[in-house]
């Protein structure tokens, strides 16, 4: 072992000995961001190699999740904004996408899948093997509940939620007054595509970029942030750790 790599898990240890005892999440948030930008820095020549790597390091983050005990995780993978790309990048990111999604739900891991986003927005051959790698883990216990944000907009997901439940009273015979004088927040987040999970205490984006994007904007109400300036393929366990210590550190409040 070099130095360098026995000072970087001296600090390693350091930072998760640190953590003990100390408030962890139950669901985090990850943008993976600055894929391409990375890739152009590197000097690859297909910036798709960005998010190859990138798709590696989501398996590690899993896994480091796993160790920590965090029951919850939203990987924002494509938003409804990239949809509008031209074919040319569109494309071979979806297949990326899919092979991650297709690993993920591979025999022998321990990770229960959930497709968050508009599906019907995306190729009929993306989005069945999305369905499957969900399907296919529908049963497993134990691992971290992973939901993977696909064509996924917050405003979409808003209205989807909204136009679900208006259907789900008018089948039950109800009408717009009496939905109107009874609606509250509750009733839309039952409809969410997250439902029956428990809302991010902690929303990480690397890349350096400080803004959400329209990820989880109705979950993330009273989320903590940490951005962080590398981009995703650089995102390592120390820098997982930090973003830990960060939020165990922060007096949160759920409110002003």
């Amino acid at each position: 072992m070099s130095l360098r790599d026995l000072l970087y898990s001296l600090y390693a240890r350091r930072l998760a000995a640190s953590l003990v005892g100390k408030p962890r999440p139950q669901h985090v948030g990850v943008m993976c961001d600055g894929n391409r930008r990375w890739a152009k820095e590197m000097g690859y020549v297909d910036p798709n190699d960005g998010h190859r790597v990138g798709a590696r390091r989501v398996r590690d983050v899993l896994r480091w999740c796993d160790e920590v005990g965090i029951e919850h995780v939203t990987l924002y993978l494509l938003a409804t904004d990239n949809l509008q790309r031209p074919a040319s990048e569109l494309d071979p990111l979806l297949k990326i996408i899919e092979d991650l999604v297709t690993e993920l739900a591979a025999e022998g891991n321990p990770w229960r899948l959930r497709m968050v986003g508009a599906l019907d927005l995306l190729p009929a051959s993306t989005a069945t093997a999305l369905k499957a790698a969900e399907e296919g883990t529908a049963n497993r216990t134990g691992g971290v509940a992973v939901n993977a944000a696909v064509g996924y907009g917050g405003r979409r997901e808003i209205t989807d939620a909204v136009r679900s439940l208006l259907h789900e009273h008018a089948k039950a015979g109800g009408t717009i007054e009496e939905l109107a004088e009874v609606l509250d927040v509750e009733h839309i987040a039952e409809h969410l595509y997250t439902k029956g999970q428990p809302d991010p205490d902690l929303v990480i984006r690397t890349s350096g970029e400080q803004r959400l994007s329209g990820f989880l904007l109705w979950q993330s109400a009273h989320s903590e942030f940490y951005f962080c300036d590398m981009n995703w393929p650089e995102f390592r366990y120390v820098d997982f750790l930090r973003a830990l210590r960060s939020y165990a550190n922060r007096q949160r409040r759920f409110g002003a």
